[in-house]
């Protein structure tokens, strides 16, 4: 029986004109260890969070999955989640829990099962994976591999009929992962689970597996047994072949008629029986470096803790390098070896012991992601050069060799979160290249790449120390290291503990070795690579790739922005607003210069300063309304929407009946609140707002599945705001909250604009204070973000920077304080009349212009940004219509 069926399966991306996957056909047999492998961003992991809706990611999709004969689209997601184990390839984004028991039991109690089912199946799976005496601990005392095996544990106490498992030992050094991927294959054995595994690491993966199948390109390209792969792609010369086990390597660099061997027992069985038959060279000499008398990088005696009270991280670490030296930091998961790169970046200072180091430094982190900031592979390389005085001819020539020589041409105009984890590699790599450093720091630069780009990278290192510079890699990968490293140095308990060139380093270890010299061992002693298993066996030793000479000229943009700029405004409307403009600032500064109020408001009523206050506060409001109208123009920018299209700006029905729950339903509640229950019941009279704030989305939920992810944005902007209005405590009224509002009605409807303001006012005011003002406050910020996305979908409110402003400041002035004052006077106020409303309305203003010029000037610095981040969210997570 089938466990998956695929058939014909095509997924692209959203804005992303080439296919992911292009009809991709695949079948899993019950029962099976299909390892899924194929080079970097060939869409392994797209396929894999097919198989679990849940993960799917958003885009468009045409063919079919089906699950042990169903649909999987039929599934309900109790069953998935029982059914379909899944183990993501960062241990940490998987853990949802603080201590290891309640990790097993987590996935059990959702699914509702009984206490003594979740006790006997805790039980077993802790016994299985040998994780009892760490039962008890709190998941941040693991180590790596641990949290990994804590993930799988999970995920099988569930008893899942099917395991999937992305790329799950990326993270572990070789020790974990290979004990890590023999847990997989005694799963497989002893409980008949089926795995999908993908996997870079396909010396421990390949003898695991049943069946192979190689991806390329989002297509199949092969599928077989382990042995019959190997042949397809040896014969195709395909690059994947260069991924293939080392005894497997050896074998086809070799003339023989002896089967291929798969595991290093098998290929130490032929090797024994090769030499047995022809004479076995002897090694050439391992390659001598000279290095100038130059100490580039040198530590003494490092010590470093994170915290006071914790114990140290590196112990007396000390090292030297020499210019132009590549040394390999080798060792097990949380020794130490991450804390010391950032010791030697500066990035970390420690409380003893001194760094010397000669020229620049660059680092390549563990993660990629932390170097973009930019929404384009492009535009992220040009940043990096902002401000080191190029001219762009030499700019674009420097990008463009960068370019080339990590392969970025087909990825310059995509998002760097959008690219694999291989790609995120090398478009970090090459942001650091740019800055041509003098000393270059990588922590597992190699981590996702493929091994085709593994040679095209060692070959850029090589490029790089022939011209002096200094390279400290930290790396789990020591098949790299032992061929290409000057010096390999085993980090053990917070400090080096051996150092040696690669032969003598790695054919001294039993385990911490490469598969070459456990294969080869005995045999030819200080061999640790395969290519010095193939010299010595008189193979054929695959070509060294070559960097590029001829470097072509960057592509263009898939989107070219405008050839010109904004429309230019005719002189009459230029002098409307400089006039308006210039009035309105002056007004402005004169109504905050009245602090105090006796001027404007006595005991017998308002003054007469007062009333020409008042109509100055007219005057003002209708130059900004000029202002406005005298800077509006047509939008320049298709890159980024400033303005609803025609064909989408009718109203939905779902609003409508936002708008007549939040015009008709609110206010009489809130009338109902202040002259039936004296103003007193304020908490219940916020409870009724929040709920009615909350039907509309109760009535579309009815005819949909509602996204998680939906409400974890607005609970997001939500908190967001609610911090902003503490940071400024100290300052009244200048509040980031008006701002926050009206960016998330714009970007996300009217509905979800109440919902952020009514709901931030309400949360914030357990800081604050809660009071009869609470409900009032609700309602105004809550309409203020509704009327920001009813008037945005209306196309009568732009997404440009100015228009955004003035509809903040006036909804501040005109909506707020308009609502707000009368309140007050409402609130305290025993006998109300119109000269009452008019003193608080006075008195108020000052305050209000104080808002006002906080919303403008947070929506001027944060609403392009934001809005432009949200629209990415929405597109990339299907949040649009």
């Amino acid at each position: 029986m089938e466990t998956f069926e695929i058939r014909s399966l095509t997924f692209s991306y959203p804005e992303q004109a080439r296919a992911a996957l292009e009809e991709m056909s695949l079948t899993v047999k019950q029962g099976e260890f299909l390892v899924l492998c194929g080079p970097s961003g060939c869409g392994k992991s797209t396929l894999l969070r097919q198989l679990k809706t849940v993960l799917a990611p958003h885009g468009r999709r045409s063919g079919e999955i089906l699950f042990e004969g169903l649909p999987l689209d039929e599934l309900d997601q109790r069953e998935q989640s029982q059914r379909i184990g899944f183990v993501q390839q960062s241990p940490d984004n998987q853990i949802v829990t603080d201590k290891v028991w309640h990790e097993l039991a987590f996935g059990l109690e959702s699914l509702g099962y009984d206490t003594p089912t979740i006790r006997r199946r805790v039980a077993e799976m802790a016994s299985f994976f040998g994780i009892q005496t760490w039962f008890y601990k709190n998941v941040t005392e693991l180590s790596g591999g641990q949290k990994q095996l804590l993930n799988l544990a999970s995920v099988m106490a569930m008893q899942p009929s099917v395991l999937i498992l992305d790329e799950p030992t990326s993270q572990l050094d070789p020790i974990a992962a290979s004990d890590f991927l023999a847990t997989l294959g005694k799963i497989n054995r002893e409980l008949g689970t089926t795995i999908l595994l993908t996997e870079h690491r396909l010396e421990e993966a390949f003898p695991l597996a049943t069946r192979v199948a190689v991806m390329d390109g989002g297509k199949l390209l092969c599928t077989g047994t382990p042995n019959e792969v190997g042949a397809i792609l040896k014969d195709a010369g395909h690059a994947m072949f260069l991924a293939m086990p080392t005894s497997m390597r050896v074998w086809a660099a070799v003339e023989n008629g002896a089967p291929c061997p798969i595991t290093v027992r098998e290929g130490r069985d032929w090797l024994a029986a090769f030499a047995a038959e022809h004479p076995v060279k002897e090694l050439p000499g391992e390659p001598e470096y000279a290095y100038p008398n130059e100490i580039a990088l040198e530590a003494d005696e490092l010590w470093f803790k994170y915290e006071k009270d914790l114990p140290d991280v590196v112990k007396g670490l000390t090292l030297s390098l020499k210019k132009g030296e590549f040394l390999a930091l080798l060792g097990g998961n949380g020794t130490g070896k991450t804390t010391s790169l950032k010791l030697l970046a500066g990035l970390a200072k420690p409380y003893r012991g001194e760094i010397q180091s000669i020229g620049s430094v660059g680092v390549l982190p563990q993660n990629p992601q932390a170097l973009f900031v930019k929404k384009t592979v492009r535009e992220d390389l040009y940043e990096i050069l902002k401000g080191k005085k190029l001219t762009k001819e030499y700019a674009d020539a420097k990008v463009a060799y960068v370019t080339a020589l990590c392969r970025l041409g087909e990825l310059l105009d995509r998002h760097p979160y959008d690219l694999s984890g291989g790609e995120q590699q090398r478009a970090a790599l090459a942001k650091v290249l740019l800055l041509e450093p003098d000393i270059l720091l990588m922590d597992e630069p190699t981590k996702g790449l493929d091994a085709e780009f593994k040679q095209t990278f060692a070959e850029i290192l090589q490029a790089l120390l022939g011209r002096g510079v200094t390279i400290l890699m930290v790396s789990h990968d020591i098949e790299f290291c032992a061929r290409y490293a000057h010096r390999c140095a085993l980090f053990f308990d917070g400090s080096i503990v051996t150092e040696a060139p690669p032969r003598a380093f790695f054919s001294g270890n039993s385990f911490y070795t490469t598969s070459a010299n456990r294969m080869a061992r005995g045999i030819i002693p200080e061999a640790v690579t395969a290519e010095d298993v193939i010299s010595a066996c008189g193979g054929v030793l695959p070509p060294v790739p070559e960097l590029p000479d001829d470097i072509p000229p960057l592509p263009e943009p898939e989107e070219n922005g405008p050839d010109a700029g904004p429309a230019r405004l005719p002189w009459w409307r230029k002098l409307i607003a400089v006039i308006s403009g210039a009035v309105t600032i002056v007004l402005f500064v004169q109504a905050l210069g009245i602090t105090d109020l006796t001027a404007l408001v006595t005991r017998e009523g308002v003054t007469a300063l007062a009333g020409s206050q008042l109509r100055l506060y007219g005057i003002m409001l209708f130059c900004m309304f000029a202002f406005a109208f005298s800077i509006t123009r047509r939008a320049h920018r298709p890159d980024y929407l400033v303005q609803m299209p025609k064909e989408k700006r009718k109203l939905a029905k779902r609003t409508v009946v936002a708008a007549a729950l939040i015009l008709l339903l609110i206010p009489l509640t809130l009338f109902v609140g202040v002259y039936y229950l004296d103003g007193k019941k304020y908490y219940f009279i916020s409870l009724l707002i929040l709920l009615e704030t909350m039907l509309p989305f109760f009535l579309i939920f009815e005819g949909r599945k509602p996204q998680a992810r939906e409400l974890v944005i607005i609970a997001v902007i939500c908190a967001v705001g609610v911090a902003g209005r503490a940071v400024f405590f100290m300052l009244p009224q200048f509040k980031p909250v008006m701002a926050l509002t009206i960016i998330a009605g714009v970007a996300f409807g009217g509905e979800t604009g109440f919902l952020v303001g009514a709901m931030t006012m309400l949360a914030s005011n357990v800081l604050f204070s809660q009071g009869p003002w609470t409900p009032w406050q609700m309602f105004c910020m809550g309409i203020i973000g509704f009327l920001a996305g009813v008037l945005f979908r209306k196309g009568w409110l732009r997404r440009s920077r100015v228009s955004l402003c003035i509809f903040g400041a006036l909804a501040a002035i005109v909506i707020y304080g308009g609502i707000m004052n009368p309140a007050s006077a409402l609130m305290w106020a025993p006998d109300l009349n119109g000269k009452i409303l008019l003193t608080y309305y006075i008195s108020g203003f000052p305050m209000d212009c104080i808002q006002a010029a906080a919303t403008w000037l947070f929506l001027w610095f944060a609403a392009e940004p934001m809005l432009e981040k949200l629209d990415r969210i929405k597109v990339k997570y299907g949040l649009v219509e």
